[in-house]
């Protein structure tokens, strides 16, 4: 196993204002910061610009020290002095920083120079900081503290779910290889399995939850909201749109989409010869194919990935060795490992670390891929010299995501002669552009679970199993749960976002149109789609969601229309893919 060692990594960019010794855990350290720039008199508006790069020094910090243990608490999920430093910072450093955050907010939206800096630049930092001091209020600080233990405890118990399988204990990352296995009763055992362990849980993730629902509602209260969804809105910066909006989209996909994803799988239930479709049934190749295995080890995933980046851009390719020279790659499943994937900016070295579950599938090949966008991201805004507020995590996650999405579909059109053959490659493509499409449901279905949850805070367990179900069969593929209807009720508790990063979730399927436009552009003329990706890429999140599309030649656009559009644009693409498929069987 790598172990991740921060120590290692070249800090190329100085700081400026912070002493170089400084330690982001001494909050001793970190409160002498605070104070100097809120005492700061500022006479100017150059004086003002300055204020701010110094201001966001220290977020860069604070923020890098908060992912590092966050890398080391996911990694390591059985490290007791791991879970420790990780919440220790979060009791003891992030509340007080954030009061003091809250502090510096108020001193800029009071100061007469804000006026005259620059629009074109500084607008978003304007907002952001107008929207913080409006949201800010001292009681919160306990709860979202609380809120951050208890999305730990998430981790804790699901990093320590195995399974014992057929003589092997097994993670519930390796398990889904079963899935996607011939062999149906095979499948069906593995699926029962899973479940079944995680059944075990279900009621430990149901008071976990319950808890983070009550949290939430009482942080949204707090700040003058009706419930929790509103309060997520304006915190994550949802100028552009509304929960309205949102509703619609999900009927767009409804009419679109979902009618595509049953088609695809009963086509699939007829070719596998079954009368119903069973959820150990939605991962199986539709023609009854053993699995693609792309690769035997994580250094196989990383050189197939580099060659296909190579295939992109050199440029590229060379930023995601540099993530495999400084190890900055954890990629491999195991026990003790929290579930998921991410990547997680450390903001003052300016470098990306990524982290996933890879067991050999063909979807860990995407995965990297996806992730290797958000990489990317890091590694253009690094170079632009923009300040950390449009850096990481303040990234809007709706732009954010087509940085990732893009170079699942653009990377997939190199994986002939790196993972597979040509028919292996129409193969895995015809089967990724498949999951997409399905995908788009599951998000709708997500957000909508959500929307209610918050909107209806004093919901009993029974209400949200029987609310889940129903948006499930809504946006689903039609799978049967007879008989298992316990592990149907449960099956959000699968979905992380619900508890580490709520109503993160919807900027999936807004990203995701973007990145099949970019992808289209790529078939066309991949230089011009290319130049455009990381054009955009390099504004960070300097500039309005709709202008962040616009700089990557995207039409800000959810509605049916545009969503008909994409979705018929897919149903082509895979008609020529099953149609190629044929022509290579002949």
């Amino acid at each position: 196993m790598l172990v991740f060692d921060y120590a290692r990594l070249p800090h190329e960019f100085r700081r400026k204002f912070l002493p170089a010794h400084l330690a982001p855990s001494d909050w001793g350290q970190l409160e002498k910061a605070f104070t100097s720039l809120e005492n700061r008199e500022i006479r100017s508006r150059k004086e003002l610009e300055e204020w701010l790069g110094d201001e966001s020094e220290l977020s860069a910090a604070i923020f890098e020290e908060s992912a590092v243990r966050y890398v080391r608490m996911t990694t390591q999920t059985g490290n007791k002095d791991y879970e420790k430093e990780y919440l220790d910072f979060v009791e003891n450093v992030q509340p007080k920083a954030k009061e003091r955050e809250f502090l510096l907010d108020r001193k800029y939206v009071g100061c007469r120079f804000r006026s005259e800096l620059r629009k074109d630049y500084y607008y978003v930092i304007d907002r952001r900081k107008e929207n913080n001091v409006s949201l800010f209020r001292n009681e919160n600080v306990e709860l979202e503290k609380q809120d951050a233990k208890l999305g730990q405890q998430y981790y804790k118990v699901t990093g320590a779910m195995t399974v014992q399988f057929e003589g092997q204990e097994r993670t519930m990352q390796y398990m889904r290889r079963y899935l996607e296995e011939p062999d149906r009763g095979l499948r069906q055992r593995a699926w029962e399995a899973s479940e079944g362990r995680r059944l075990r849980d279900r009621a430990k993730l149901d008071q976990v939850f319950d808890d983070l629902v009550r949290v939430r509602h009482r942080i949204a209260v707090n700040a003058g909201f009706e419930n929790y969804r509103d309060y997520a809105f304006r915190k994550k910066e949802r100028f552009e749109y509304t929960p309205e909006d949102a509703f619609r989209f999900h009927d767009a996909v409804e009419g679109s989409f979902v009618p595509l994803a049953r088609e695809i799988y009963e086509k699939a239930k007829e070719r596998l010869g079954i009368d119903t479709l069973r959820p150990w049934d939605v991962f199986a190749d539709p023609e009854g194919k053993r699995p693609l295995l792309p690769f035997n080890s994580a250094e196989d995933l990383v050189r197939g990935c580099i060659q296909i980046h190579e295939s992109v851009s050199p440029d590229l390719a060379n930023q995601f060795k540099r993530l495999r020279d400084l190890n900055l790659l954890d990629l491999e499943s195991r026990p003790g490992k929290a579930p998921g994937g991410y990547n997680y900016e450390l903001s003052e070295v300016r470098l990306p670390f990524i982290f996933t579950n890879a067991v050999g599938r063909d979807d860990d090949v995407y995965t990297l891929l996806h992730e290797s966008g958000h990489a990317f991201h890091t590694f253009a805004t690094r170079e632009a010299g923009l300040l950390f507020d449009y850096r990481g995590e303040s990234i809007p996650s709706e732009f954010a995501e087509v940085a990732s999405t893009a170079m699942e579909f653009i990377g997939g059109e190199h994986l002939s002669g790196v993972f597979y053959d040509e028919g292996d490659a129409t193969r895995s493509m015809r089967s990724h552009l498949s999951d997409m499409v399905r995908l788009m449901g599951w998000v709708a279905t997500i957000d909508s679970f959500q929307q209610w949850v918050y909107t209806h805070p004093d919901h009993s367990r029974d209400e949200r199993s029987e609310f889940w179900v129903g948006v499930q069969e809504r946006y689903g593929v039609g799978e049967s749960w007879e008989g298992y209807e316990e592990a149907g009720e449960s099956y959000w508790q699968r979905q992380l976002h619900l508890f580490e990063v709520p109503f993160y979730y919807i900027e999936y399927n807004i990203a995701a149109l973007g990145a099949i436009n970019l992808w289209l552009r790529y078939r066309k003329d991949p230089k011009d789609a290319v130049e455009a990706y990381r054009g955009s890429l390099s504004l960070g999140g300097s500039k309005p969601i709709p202008e962040l599309f616009e700089a990557a030649g995207i039409p800000w656009d959810f509605g049916k229309g545009m969503v008909e559009r994409y979705a018929n644009e897919l149903r082509r693409i895979l008609t020529s893919l099953e149609e190629a498929k044929v022509s290579m069987k002949g």
